[in-house]
């Protein structure tokens, strides 16, 4: 693990794609000082005890390092909203980490992969299916970088077992995450983040349909422009 170099990490309009469930959090979006928030949520409490569903759990955010302001729910809750019932690849769900990638093709290969396999597992019938929105962000952080590490154990396509290890090791270490090569899509970047802090400015961009054939994703549409991309199988 010591042996990984560290990379300065500066992307302009990085990209998230993520489930277009769930609305902004009023807590994170509204109230600019994060150091209110804890006062604020306990008054909260009294009148509405389903708060906490919606902010999740606050303490798994370092104070220092949470963020308010416009979009700053698309930052935190990835964090707040952890779970051991939703492991990653550098992570078993006891924290959270920000996956986002250099550019939007490898997001759309990396959510479309997890899509597959949900879609797979539940047998769902062919149609179009769950919406997405594109998360439009910048990155700047220095991470340990795994780019130049292709046999590296912690990129097992399918394997998270040594990724997880790594990211709770380097974790507990101090650094603030791991930029990574996509198993997804040859040639493109990704990072995992372990603090909201690490990404800026981030807005809302494209709403996205994906179409599930009984097999695969083999279509994805663009709902605001009514565009449709048909999706390579390699």
């Amino acid at each position: 693990m010591v042996s990984l170099p560290r990379a300065d990490v500066r992307w302009v309009g990085a990209r998230r794609i993520i489930r277009s469930l769930h609305p902004p959090i009023d807590l994170f979006e509204d109230i600019a000082d994060p150091a209110d928030w804890p006062l604020l949520i306990s008054a909260e409490q009294k009148t509405n005890p389903r708060l906490m569903q919606t902010i999740g759990n606050l303490d798994l955010v370092p104070p220092k390092r949470r963020v308010s302001g416009l979009g700053a729910s698309y930052l935190m809750a990835p964090f707040t909203h952890a779970s051991l019932d939703r492991p990653s690849r550098f992570s078993d769900g006891s924290y959270g980490v920000l996956y986002v990638a250099a550019a939007f093709e490898t997001a759309l290969f990396e959510t479309i992969h997890h899509h597959v396999r949900f879609m797979s597992r539940t047998a769902e019938p062919p149609g179009w299916t769950s919406e997405f929105r594109e998360l439009v962000m910048d990155v700047g952080a220095r991470l340990r970088d795994l780019r130049g590490e292709g046999g590296h154990p912690a990129l097992d396509p399918d394997e998270y077992g040594d990724a997880q290890a790594l990211g709770r090791a380097l974790r507990t270490d101090g650094e603030d995450g791991i930029v990574y090569p996509s198993r997804r899509h040859s040639g493109g970047e990704c990072a995992g983040l372990f603090y909201p802090d690490l990404a800026t400015a981030p807005v809302q961009g494209r709403h996205l349909g994906y179409h599930w054939n009984g097999e695969r994703v083999d279509l994805v549409r663009e709902t605001g422009e009514g565009r449709v991309w048909r999706v390579d199988e390699g």
